[in-house]
């Protein structure tokens, strides 16, 4: 039975509450002085009771790990340090996405830190797709001494064979590597076959991080003050939230310790981006994942490759107006070509699984690179599967991205795919990857790729259980509970905030705001009453079920948040599902 008797929901969810182990957890760490709504967080999150202090203080120098635990680290950041020390010539070669652009620019402060310039090079998506290509890397190495790729290069061999001869070339990426390395003085990768795993989760500016660890670690040894990499974490955590990486480990704490940078302004690019985002209160992870992230993801997406890596890389506070400017209209047009894509997609994707299959995937002619992931990640949330959404350009192939759940490797998939030769090419990580495909064997590809994901057991997944921490009443929802219980986070991928249900509750008011969103002011279960917001409650048929409930009483489930506006801040619920007390199994 599911909690509160919850098995078919108003979004057709199970709500389950913690395990007979968790509970015996909480209780523990209850005992510690924790609020029992924390507590049984905590323990949903397998904190150990001994270690609750830790976990909610964490401390980046106790949790990062040092840089030459990874292979070629030492290499990398000697040959940085030569490149400066004799002012070689330095290129960067990002990727086009967040992780890409904030590497970039974390190599840039540091080496302005330190007087010296370097070139940042981002391909077109479009004309150059993703990683590097021989015609842009040959032209970089005739100018420059050193090339450092960033966020891609692992898997790319014959382009960066272009180098030979007339520049060194660095690989700090993270993207899963093949059997054999690329030709490089250094290939930096967690996710390198021959490493044993243990920070396989880091996203590639953390990997830039721990390289500028390194150098200036060797820096200190010479007498030198390096950098102040404290002062960048800004940007890794940025990156690593809008990556989706998992929020784990020392992943947390450069959030956590980015947040606080990023709580200065003091980076022109970013703080030009939160006003026009219009970022109210202190940043959170929401905030770097829904805000700014897809507004510098624009860039690479529908306009210049390179407006992100350029915005968050400036220290001119009007080219950072300018650039934020530019990337906010682009991420509106980005918006309006991804709603077109996806109602296209949705259809064709459902109607392919009514039959069952561990794979959701659409294809189309002429849908924009540059959305693809986005509606991709639309795909997942529909159904619960790995899902795949494929452009198919003029010359007939198909270029696509993929998004993966829990539990579920869709980039060592694709990899496979790639290696059996029914991709021109593909490659990722856990939960993302992109691929290019010839017309005449999506088809094929995508039928291998759901017998693939289906060995991994993503064909047996049902309508998402929602996981309930905690029972509340409406009177209990304080800004108190709320301050205590941020300091678990930041939450994101793999750290999911804490939800809780509110039992027996009656719609005092609801109107409907914005496209398809719903504001609800809720009363019942004791003294008070409890603000909510549905977004999208139209579409997943809580609006439906809140108006047949006509005065009757409710479960309903969400996460607390302050709304702040306009000055104002309050108490609110994010609600994300409502049943009928009647229609519960009780």
């Amino acid at each position: 039975m599911g909690w509160l008797g919850v098995t078919s929901s108003a979004t057709g969810r199970r709500w389950v509450g913690l395990t007979p182990e968790q509970e015996r957890f909480a209780e523990a760490i209850a005992q510690t002085g924790q609020p029992l709504a924390l507590s049984r967080h905590l323990a949903r999150r397998s904190v150990p009771p001994d270690e609750v202090a830790s976990f909610l203080e964490p401390r980046l120098r106790d949790l990062l790990p040092d840089p030459l635990t990874l292979r070629d680290m030492g290499i990398a950041a000697n040959r940085i340090l030569v490149a400066v020390e004799n002012r070689q010539r330095i290129a960067i070669f990002a990727d086009y996405d967040v992780d890409g652009g904030t590497s970039a620019a974390l190599l840039v402060w540091w080496l302005r830190g330190l007087g010296r310039l370097a070139t940042t090079y981002v391909p077109d998506r479009i004309d150059e797709g993703y990683g590097p290509n021989a015609p842009a890397i040959a032209a970089l190495a005739r100018d420059h001494d050193l090339i450092i790729c960033v966020d891609c290069g692992t898997l790319s061999h014959d382009a960066l064979a272009a180098a030979d001869g007339l520049a060194d070339v660095i690989v700090l990426d993270h993207h899963l590597g093949g059997e054999t390395l690329p030709p490089a003085v250094a290939v930096v990768n967690p996710n390198r076959q021959d490493e044993d795993g243990t920070l396989a989760h880091l996203c590639a500016a953390a990997v830039v991080f721990l390289c500028l660890v390194e150098a200036n670690r060797r820096l200190k040894a010479d007498g030198t003050t390096g950098p102040d990499l404290m002062a960048m974490l800004d940007l890794v955590g940025l990156a690593t939230v809008a990556d989706v990486a998992p929020l784990v480990g020392v992943n947390r704490a450069l959030v956590q310790q980015g947040l606080k940078v990023l709580r200065d302004r003091r980076r022109p690019g970013l703080r030009a981006l939160a006003d026009l985002a219009r970022m109210d209160g202190p940043p959170t992870s929401y905030h770097l994942g829904y805000l700014l992230g897809p507004r510098i993801n624009a860039g690479g997406r529908v306009g210049a490759s390179d407006l992100g890596a350029r915005l968050l890389s400036t220290d001119d506070d009007a080219e950072a107006a300018a650039l934020a400017e530019r990337l906010e209209a682009l991420n509106g047009e980005r918006r309006a070509i991804e709603a077109r894509v996806t109602e296209i997609a949705l259809e064709q994707a459902m109607d392919r699984l009514a039959d069952g299959g561990a794979l959701a995937w659409a294809s189309g002619d002429g849908w924009h690179p540059g959305v693809v992931g986005i509606v991709a990640s639309r795909l997942k949330e529909a159904s619960n599967r790995p899902s795949v959404v494929i452009g198919i350009r003029e010359d007939g192939f198909g270029q696509g991205s993929a998004r993966s759940i829990a539990g579920v490797d869709i980039g060592a998939a694709v990899h496979r795919l790639a290696a059996e030769g029914l991709l021109v090419k593909g490659g990722g990580h856990r939960m993302a990857a992109g691929l290019t495909v010839a017309g005449d064997k999506i088809d094929a590809a995508m039928a291998r790729l759901s017998d693939l994901l289906a060995r991994q057991g993503a064909d047996r997944t049902g309508p998402r259980d929602l996981i309930i921490d905690a029972t509340l009443m409406p009177g209990a929802a304080t800004r108190d509970l709320i301050a205590k219980l941020e300091q678990a986070g930041p939450f994101g991928q793999g750290a999911s905030a804490p939800r809780f249900a509110f039992p027996d509750l009656r719609v005092a008011h609801a109107r409907p705001v914005g496209d398809g969103h719903l504001k609800v002011t809720f009363t019942g279960g004791g003294p008070g009453r409890l603000d909510a917001i549905a977004f999208r409650a139209s579409a997943s048929g809580i609006a439906a079920a809140i108006d047949r409930a006509a005065g009757a009483p409710l479960h309903v489930a969400g996460r607390l948040e302050m709304n702040r506006w306009q000055g104002r801040e309050d108490v609110q619920l994010k609600l994300e599902d409502v049943v009928l007390v009647a229609e519960t199994e009780r």
